[in-house]
């Protein structure tokens, strides 16, 4: 029912910047928040960061903290992060996800059943 697309990966050298935008559509009504996950090469997926419809909660992994802002636009149905003083460690494809609550990207258990996904946007931070 939610539709998610993701723009801005790209190539940039360590310390650069770079700003992931996610378009969603349909039935947005059912998801009060929306984020971030990545998966590097060979790694497992982890959390990047979270924010409510409201803006009032927003939540970033210790990895990021600092570094990166999430944002939204609701009138253009639109999330975005913002990605300062990249570091090789951040190349990884970035995915855009949705969900009811926020919880559902702290919390690994509920990350894995995240209800809707975008395709992903590779960013690669070049040493």
């Amino acid at each position: 029912q939610v539709h998610l697309v993701e723009s801005g990966g790209g190539l940039v050298q360590a310390g650069g910047s770079l700003r992931l935008s996610c378009a969603a559509s349909g039935r947005t009504f059912s998801t009060d928040a929306m984020g971030w996950i990545r998966q590097a090469p060979g790694k497992e997926r982890e959390f990047v960061a979270a924010i409510s419809w409201s803006g009032s909660s927003r939540y970033y992994a210790d990895s990021v903290k600092g570094r990166f802002t999430i944002s939204r636009d609701n009138a253009k149905n639109t999330v975005y992060l913002q990605m300062n003083s990249l570091k090789p460690e951040d190349t990884a494809v970035y995915y855009c996800a949705a969900a009811p609550s926020t919880t559902h990207f702290t919390k690994a258990t509920l990350t894995r059943s995240m209800p809707y996904w975008g395709k992903g946007t590779l960013v690669t931070v070049s040493s």
